[in-house]
C-alpha cells in the first residue's frame, strides 16, 4: 500500500461491530490516515457531526437503532459538502442503486479489499478539502475579509492584488497540498511561505533549504539523512530535514534549480509520502507539507526538458505569484517609511523626513531586486546621512545610476514600437523625455535619473529639441 499524509479533520468509521471498526482503523494507518474516530452506536453520529467537522463518514447500512439507510440522506441533507462513503456486505444492485441516488460518495462490498478502500477514502478526503477551499474562497472574494491578518504581518502592503494573493493562502492553508510559490528575485517569496505555515496550524517546526547547487547526494543527505556507514565519513546516523519537518512544513527554495535526478526522488517524496535515509532499506514515512519557491519560469523549463512536467504538476496543486515591486508602487511609500524606522533603530539615530523628490524618484524606478533592493538602498543612503536632515535625492540618484539600468528592454520597445507609423530615432526620443518629465512631475533631475543622463545632459537634449521646434 501507498503510504498517504494525515489529515486535518477526522475520518469517521460507524459500524456495530467491533472487529470492522478496528480493522479499518489499522488499514487506514498504514495509509498514513491516522486521525480516524470510531462509532460502533448510530445514535453517536449525528450528535458528533453538531460538535465538529469531519472529513469523511463511512457508514454501514445495516445497523441497530438508526440504520444507514436513514442516517444517509439525513447527512446529505444537513451536510451536503461532507462525503459519505457507504460501505456493507449486501451486494444487492438496487441498494447500491439506492443510495448512490441518495448523494453516498461511493458504494463497497464487505469484504472489500484494503487498496480500494484506503483509494476510496482518500479520494473523499479530497474532495471534501477541495469544497473547503472553494467556500472559503467565496467567502473571501464576497466579504473582502482575512482571518488572520496576523500571519501576513511581516508584509507590508496596502496592494489589492496582494490581499487577493492572502485571502487564497488562507483558503488552501490546511489542505496539506503542496504550494508552488513563484515571483522575482526580493518579493518576499519566503515571508509568503512562512504565512503558509503559520496558517496551516501544523504542529511541526518550518524548516528551510535552498536546493540551488546541490548536487543529487547531497540533495539526498540534506533531505533524507543516512545510516552509519552509508558512505566514507558516515561515523554516525543523522536525520535528515524532512525527519526535522515532521508534522510540520518543508520549504524549498529555488527549486527551479533542482537537479535532474533530485527531481525524481523529490517526486517520490511528494507521491507516496515515504522516503529512504541513505544506506538504509527501510522505508520511512513522512508528514511533511512541501512549499516551494523560484524565480524561475517553470513552464519554460518543462518545455526544454529540464524540468519534469510531472514533478511540475505536483507540486503546482496551489499556485502564487507574487508580483514584482514595479507593479505595486503603491506600496513604496509604506515600505519607504517602514525601512527608514527599521534603519534609524539599527543606527540609533533619529528618523529623517522623505521628501516628495525622493517618492517621486523611487515610484518610478522599476527596482529589478524588488523589494530586498529597497531596503539595501535605504540602508546604504542612512549609513552616510547626516542626523536629522532629510533623505537627500542625491543619494539615491547615484545608487539608481550604478545599477546601470533603465527601463527594461521589453517596455522599451513597447513604449516606441507600435503598429502603423514607426517613430524616428528623434520622435522617440521626444517620447522618451517626455514620459520621464510626466513621471517625475516636472523635475528634471528625477526625469534625467529615470533616462541615465547627467541633469546638463537632458537640459541640452531639451534645448535641441526646441531649437527643432519640438518643444
Amino acid at each position: 500500500m501507498t503510504p498517504q499524509k494525515s489529515t486535518s479533520l477526522p475520518v469517521i468509521l460507524v459500524d456495530d461491530e467491533q472487529t470492522v471498526l478496528l480493522s479499518s482503523r489499522m488499514i487506514l494507518a498504514s495509509a498514513g490516515i491516522r486521525n480516524v474516530q470510531t462509532i460502533n452506536d448510530s445514535r453517536e453520529l449525528l450528535p458528533l457531526l453538531e460538535t465538529q467537522e469531519a472529513g469523511v463518514v463511512v457508514l454501514d447500512l445495516f445497523m441497530p437503532y438508526h440504520p444507514g439507510t436513514k442516517l444517509l440522506p439525513q447527512i446529505v441533507q444537513e451536510y451536503p459538502e461532507l462525503p459519505v462513503i457507504v460501505m456493507t456486505a449486501s451486494q444487492e444492485v438496487e441498494s447500491a442503486v439506492h443510495c448512490m441516488k441518495e448523494g453516498a460518495f461511493d458504494y463497497l462490498v464487505k469484504p472489500v479489499e484494503e487498496s480500494r478502500f484506503v483509494s476510496s477514502v482518500q479520494r473523499a478526503l479530497e474532495l471534501r478539502a477541495l469544497r473547503q477551499q472553494v467556500g472559503a474562497l467565496k467567502r473571501y472574494l464576497i466579504t473582502d475579509h482575512l482571518e488572520h491578518d496576523e500571519a501576513f504581518t511581516p508584509i507590508i502592503t496596502a496592494s489589492r492584488k496582494m490581499r487577493t494573493l492572502f485571502q487564497y493562502i488562507e483558503a488552501i492553508s490546511d489542505s496539506g497540498e503542496p504550494v508552488l510559490i513563484s515571483g522575482e528575485t526580493g518579493t518576499g517569496k519566503e515571508l509568503l511561505a512562512h504565512a503558509v505555515h503559520q496558517l496551516s496550524n501544523r504542529s511541526g517546526p518550518f524548516v528551510t533549504v535552498n536546493v540551488a547547487g546541490l548536487d543529487d547526494a547531497l540533495f539526498s543527505d540534506t533531505l533524507f539523512g543516512h545510516r552509519k556507514g552509508a558512505f566514507s565519513g558516515a561515523d554516525s546516523n543523522r536525520e535528515g530535514l524532512v525527519a526535522q519537518a515532521q508534522g510540520g512544513t518543508l520549504f524549498l527554495d529555488e527549486i527551479g534549480d533542482l537537479k535532474s535526478a533530485s527531481q525524481v526522488k523529490l517526486l517520490r517524496l511528494l507521491q507516496e509520502q515515504e522516503y529512504y535515509p541513505l544506506g538504509s532499506d527501510v522505508a520511512k514515512l513522512s508528514d511533511v507539507r512541501v512549499v516551494c519557491a523560484t524565480n524561475r519560469d517553470l513552464q519554460g523549463q518543462m518545455t526544454k526538458e529540464k524540468f519534469r512536467s510531472d514533478l511540475y504538476f505536483r507540486l503546482s496543486v496551489h499556485q502564487v505569484e507574487i508580483p514584482p515591486l514595479r507593479r505595486r508602487s503603491g506600496d513604496i511609500p509604506l515600505l519607504l517609511a517602514h525601512f527608514v524606522e527599521e534603519a534609524a533603530t539599527a543606527l540609533q539615530r533619529k528618523a529623517p523626513e522623505i521628501s516628495g523628490e525622493v517618492l517621486t524618484l523611487l515610484e518610478n524606478y522599476h527596482f529589478p531586486g524588488n523589494v530586498r533592493e529597497l531596503r539595501a538602498m535605504l540602508f546604504d543612503v542612512m549609513a552616510s546621512h547626516p542626523t536629522g536632515r532629510v533623505l537627500s535625492v542625491k543619494s539615491f540618484r547615484r545608487l539608481i545610476k550604478a545599477s546601470n539600468k533603465s527601463l527594461p528592454l521589453a517596455k522599451a520597445k513597447k513604449a516606441v514600437v507600435n503598429e502603423g507609423h514607426f517613430p524616428t530615432l528623434k520622435e522617440a526620443e521626444q517620447l522618451h523625455i517626455d514620459e520621464a518629465l510626466r513621471r517625475a512631475g516636472g523635475n528634471q533631475g528625477t526625469a534625467a535619473t529615470l533616462l541615465g543622463i547627467s541633469r546638463p545632459a537632458l537640459n541640452r537634449r531639451l534645448a535641441n529639441l526646441k531649437k527643432a521646434g519640438k518643444c
